[in-house]
């Protein structure tokens, strides 16, 4: 009685282990739903060095249409001049 109760045992463990398996290869073959893309951030040229920044985070020159962005104080000043 002993031999047929762990022969089952057996058996359904090794059922158990091939369905996980089928499983994980099924749940693999599904297409991955994928984050939507990050927004498109717009960045602008410091004029002295060539260095890209952005410009929420940029230090400023000017104002309107002739407002330039720097990435450092250094760059600023070496714009503005002496």
């Amino acid at each position: 009685m002993l031999g047929w109760f762990l022969k089952l045992l057996l058996i359904l463990l090794v059922l158990r282990a091939i369905w996980r398996l089928l499983y994980g290869v099924f749940e693999g073959m599904q297409p991955r739903r994928s984050a939507p893309p990050a927004p498109e951030v717009r960045l602008v040229r410091d004029p002295v060095c060539g260095t890209f920044v952005v410009p929420g985070k940029a230090l400023t020159a000017g104002a309107g249409t002739g407002t330039q962005y720097f990435c450092s104080e250094r760059c600023r000043d070496q714009y503005r001049g002496p």
